[in-house]
């Protein structure tokens, strides 16, 4: 028995060595926090994540508009709580109206908060914003507190290793932008947002004005999908006060003789950015999935859900029973695009044989995996419908997926979704173009309305418009002045 306690003893020290290690100092507050992560782990992670956040969504390209971003990034970096880190801002290729940060000092803002935004003190307040949960190290925190959980989008049928390698490549992408924080932390990335904006230059005032306009736009509509930034940054409280609060404090201590807003500058920015979805990337009409670019298009189930993203477009039933996938192979030859995907998803071919799909050259599989799952511990048995079509020397591929009992269920719908991949050669969806932000200047003095009147804004999209420019439509404007419309 005295054995036990001394052994049991020397456990407790260890456990109690190791916990102290792994309580750091919080680089903003000073004070010891549960850190499994060094700061060289922290780092490193973020370098993982970056291609995958970039692969989950796409990168939008203006270098303009990224220089401006970055040159601001890194100034506000160099005045913050962690001047150590090497901070990096990209835009990604999302109309979502979003913005997140992951450890080690990467920042992302979607083109579609960048549309939103109106001059360049609010965008410095959310990047500042985003900067203060990795100087905090909110990120990090979260997840030396838990895990990341699976993003399971289709239930229990990727339950496989393999597969879901495969079908949630991008997945911790997809994590990091669901990632919600606390109050608390949101509270805290609040009040250093307005602290870094404000010590170099920027009104945070405006900083508060978008957090207005945000709740707006969660009042007049719900945005399905990708969460918005309100979603994965719960309000606080009195956000809008707090900010302006803080704003003050700040500008009453530093005392700059002003204090920069520069809305045009930033509107001659974003003059051009893609507005909405960028139908250039693929579309939907109907149950039909265009893509211009690469000129094909197929249809899908009615009622299944469609999912476009950079690296593949998935689709599914309402009840999650059932998966669709369609990627790209690089692989040179259709054999080998076939070789490699069952190799990569361990399946066991049970069929396959060569056909033409709509005159192009094609493979068909159809597998089995075995696969235990993760909680259960019970074997289930996918099967895997594959069809591998060569497009010109281009290799795409199709797999339908479901468990051995639901199979017979979707196999007809499988065949039909894959049967139908042809080219596309309709001129008028050919030709689809995005919608861009415009920037216009007032003409004559007047209302909101009398400007987006005189450049022909229908009357159905005026308030849309109004809120695009944190404005009434009553607003009185004055010849000069710069305004946002939606345009090709």
């Amino acid at each position: 028995m005295k054995k036990l306690r001394i052994s049991l003893g020397v456990t407790l020290l260890v456990i109690l060595i190791m916990l102290i290690v792994a309580c750091a100092i919080n680089p903003v507050t000073g004070k010891r926090q549960l850190m499994l992560m060094s700061e060289a782990q922290e780092v490193a992670l973020g370098q993982q994540y970056d291609p995958e956040v970039v692969t989950t969504f796409g990168e939008y390209k203006d270098e303009e508009l990224l220089s401006f971003m970055q040159n601001k990034c890194s100034e506000m970096g160099r005045i913050s709580h962690r001047s150590n880190l090497d901070y990096h801002i990209k835009i990604l290729d999302s109309p979502v109206i979003n913005a997140f940060a992951v450890p080690g000092g990467y920042i992302y803002m979607t083109r579609g908060i960048l549309a939103q935004l109106n001059n360049e003190a609010e965008l410095i307040g959310v990047i500042g914003h985003e900067m203060g949960h990795i100087t905090a190290r909110h990120s990090v925190s979260q997840q030396s507190k838990q895990q990341l959980g699976q993003l399971l989008l289709i239930g229990g049928i990727l339950a496989s290793e393999e597969f879901r390698k495969y079908a949630d490549y991008a997945l911790q992408g997809m994590q990091l932008l669901f990632l919600s924080f606390s109050r608390d932390n949101e509270r805290e990335a609040d009040r250093l947002g307005v602290e870094y904006s404000s010590k170099i230059g920027y009104d945070a005032h405006k900083m508060a004005d978008f957090f207005q306009v945000l709740k707006k736009m969660e009042l007049a509509s719900e945005q399905a999908g990708v969460p918005t930034f309100l979603s994965t940054h719960p309000d606080p409280g009195d956000r809008y006060n707090d900010v302006n609060r803080d704003a003050t404090a700040w500008q009453d201590s530093l005392r700059y003789s002003s204090w920069k807003i520069n809305a045009d500058s930033y509107l001659r920015l974003i003059d051009g950015i893609v507005y909405g979805e960028d139908p250039r990337q693929g579309y939907v009409e109907g149950n039909t999935f265009y893509h211009p670019e690469l000129r094909f298009k197929f249809s899908f189930p009615p009622g299944w859900q469609l999912e476009n993203m950079p690296v593949q477009v998935r689709m599914a039933p309402q009840d999650g029973n059932a998966l669709m996938i369609f990627t790209l192979s690089s692989q040179n030859t259709l054999e080998n695009a076939a070789l490699e995907t069952i190799e990569q998803l361990q399946l066991t071919v049970q069929q396959s044989g060569q056909t033409t799909i709509n005159g192009m050259p094609a493979l068909v599989a159809l597998s089995t995996q075995v696969t235990q799952d993760d909680y259960t511990g019970q074997q289930q048995t996918i099967v895997v419908l594959s069809y591998f079509i060569d497009y010109n020397g281009t290799y795409y591929v199709f797999h339908g997926v479901s468990t051995e009992s639901d199979f017979s269920s979707y196999q007809k719908l499988f065949e039909a979704t894959m049967g139908n991949f042809d080219r596309l050669t309709d001129a008028s969806k050919i030709n689809v173009k995005p919608k861009k932000i415009l920037v216009r200047s007032v003409q004559r003095s007047g209302t909101l309305t009398d400007a987006f009147r005189y450049y022909g804004v229908p009357q159905n999209k005026m308030a849309e418009f109004a809120l695009l420019n944190n404005m009434e439509l009553t607003d009185r404007v004055q010849p000069g002045k710069m305004i946002k419309i939606v345009g090709e």
